[in-house]
């Protein structure tokens, strides 16, 4: 599905129909906003009603200052004054109770709404397929789940509340000044049109500006994450200064987005300040006018200049929060972004459950390419009786983990199909199958916990005793009993507190625990050294016994022992069978071998 980037180059790219289309975007975050907060109605409601009384509460103050002065103070009754006071006092009492009742409700209602937001974008990441995350830097996504979602919090839980309130307190107030005196309230409204256009420029300004903003955000979020992540690379390879000199150009950029907004900000907010002094000496000329001349009271006019800041401090939050939704809103566009991302590889709306599997594994004439990109397999044919392991060997890119991804259904083909005991894999329920695959990547990947929890990563509820013997099954056992924690011993990120050999061993013990009919090892020996290479060649009997495997191997052993060599040249097999007979064919296998040969030698 194609996605809309947004961006400062919008309105280039969108031509005549960026009116409709921002009008169409706007109903889509307004529906989103609404369907986070719906499950939690009778508190949202509850918060609007409270957010109203207080508004309307808040009206009240200069009436009372009005009244106060003209049938108080003006005429000397004290009786009248009195009981003005305890209403003063009243209106205050009332405007805390219904604050604080109104802020905890909107904030009750905000974190619980955000928090759905994240579990729901976490659970959409989860549906994804593979493709999306090999095309998006990982940086980049982990900004939407927490900058992004956490650029939505000041909008939900106070932007939303100062909107409605400040829109009623301007229309309340406009209301008030035209019962007061018409003549004076359309005297102080006439700077409106010129705040209009103030704001018309200042919305177009800044909405490209944070933009750029979020979009930069991201992009420094992702740099982060990708040199953290290959610091150990970074740092071996001396890169620090080029990397550095990389960020801080990313972080002027930026900046300079940051800028942008601050200099509009500048020129915006202080031209608010001077139409509202503007409006001040307005109302103090021409009211002073009206009240020499007895045509209006002096009450009259005390509660105007008392409204004027119930007028436009309303108009200068509304601008401030402009800043807020602007920067909401460039971020709930990129939340949209991801939610409107779907699966490329879904089921089916007959997808069977895959039976348990005997591990008989068919390529029909398999053509396959990435997206719209080149073809990468073509007519790809290979019967793999079940139990059987074969070693898929070539250079470098000529499409064995493209393989390896097909059977799992990580993509599918373009043209031809793949059959496991007779199922095609796009017929039966992803999960389905992929209970029944296990899959040891060049790295074993291992999470921040303990050993038990890496090992029991498939299989969850299995037993310490299976655990313990997974592991003494594939020659980890005695090793991690010697950590200080044994099988609890945390492991931290990426299992960093053990070698490449140990962490690929624990890979290996979690996928003989999970028991896979069908097993994939993507060079899963070509990291590790010598000595702990014989250890998984022994683990690995035992691992492949009665499996049907797939094997890319560089390492001599592992080639030589499967039961079926395939040889891929540019998307094709080339060649297929024993090491004994290629070797004896003399083709391509043999001078592959060959050179593997005088790089261990």
């Amino acid at each position: 599905m194609k996605v809309w980037q947004a961006g400062s180059h919008l309105s280039e790219e969108r031509g005549g129909k960026v009116g409709d289309w921002s009008w169409k975007q706007s109903r889509r975050r307004i529906r989103m906003l609404i369907g986070l907060v719906t499950p939690y109605r009778a508190r949202t409601v509850g918060a609007v009603v409270f957010l109203v009384a207080f508004t309307l509460v808040a009206l009240a103050p200069p009436l009372l200052a009005k009244l106060a002065v003209d049938q108080g103070i003006k005429s000397g009754d004290l009786q009248t004054l009195v009981w003005i006071v305890l209403a003063f006092v009243l209106v205050g009492l009332l405007t805390f109770a219904l604050s604080s009742v109104q802020t905890y409700l909107t904030g009750w209602v905000g974190e619980r709404a955000l928090a759905d937001l994240r579990i729901r974008l976490f659970e959409h990441l989860q549906r994804l397929s593979l493709g999306y995350f090999e095309r998006n830097r990982t940086g980049a996504i982990i900004s939407r789940i927490t900058n992004d979602v956490e650029a939505l919090d000041t909008l939900i839980t106070d932007g939303v509340t100062s909107l409605v309130q400040n829109v009623m307190l301007l229309v309340g107030t406009a209301v008030v000044l035209f019962v007061l005196d018409w003549r004076l309230a359309l005297a102080t409204l006439s700077v409106i049109p010129l705040m209009a256009l103030a704001t018309v420029w200042f919305r177009v300004r800044s909405n490209r500006a944070y933009r750029r903003v979020r979009e930069r955000i991201g992009l420094v979020t992702a740099t982060l994450a990708e040199d953290i992540a290959g610091m150990r690379v970074v740092q071996s390879y001396a890169r620090e200064p080029r990397n550095q000199s990389s960020f801080r150009g990313i972080n002027t950029r930026y900046r300079d987005a940051n800028y942008e907004t601050i200099v509009l900000n500048g020129l915006y907010f202080p031209a608010v300040d001077f139409l509202a002094s503007l409006a001040t000496a307005i109302v103090l000329g021409y009211g002073g006018y009206l009240l020499v001349n007895d045509q209006i009271s002096i009450g009259t006019l005390l509660a105007f200049f008392l409204y004027l800041a119930n007028f436009f401090d309303p108009v200068q939050q509304l601008s401030q929060l402009y800043n807020t939704f602007l920067s909401a809103t460039a971020a709930l566009d990129k939340i949209i972004e991801v939610l409107d991302e779907e699966p490329e590889i879904v089921d089916g709306a007959a997808a069977l459950a895959l039976p348990r599997i005997d591990g008989h594994v068919q390529f029909e004439n398999v053509k396959f390419g990435y997206g719209e990109l080149t073809e990468v397999l073509h007519g790809i044919s290979l019967d793999v009786p079940a139990g059987t392991s074969v070693a898929l060997v070539s250079q470098t890119g000529a499409g064995k983990s493209t393989i390896a991804k097909l059977i799992a259904r990580f993509y599918d083909v373009r043209e031809g199909r793949i059959t496991i005991d007779g199922h095609d894999v796009r017929d039966v329920e992803q999960k389905s199958l992929r209970r029944q695959l296990g899959v040891v990547p060049q790295e074993g990947f291992l999470f921040a916990g303990t050993v038990a929890e890496n090992i029991a990563f498939a299989r969850p509820d299995a037993t310490m005793k299976e655990i313990e013997q997974a592991a003494a099954a594939v020659g980890a056992d005695g090793w991690i009993r010697e950590l200080e924690g044994g099988y609890e011993t945390q492991l931290g990120e990426r299992g960093f507190r053990l070698s490449l050999g140990q962490r690929q061993l624990v890979a290996f013990a979690r996928a003989l625990l999970a028991d896979p009919r069908i097993l994939i090892l993507d060079e899963a020996t070509s990291s590790v050294d010598i000595g702990t290479e014989r250890v998984i060649e022994q683990a690995l009997q035992k691992l492949l016994a009665g499996r049907t495997a797939f094997v890319i191997a560089h390492r001599l052993s592992t080639i030589q022992n499967a039961d079926l060599i395939v040889v891929l040249a540019h998307g094709q097999i080339v060649e297929q069978g024993t090491h004994a007979d290629l070797m004896q064919r003399g083709g391509a296998y043999r001078g592959l071998y060959g050179d593997w040969a005088e790089r261990v030698a």
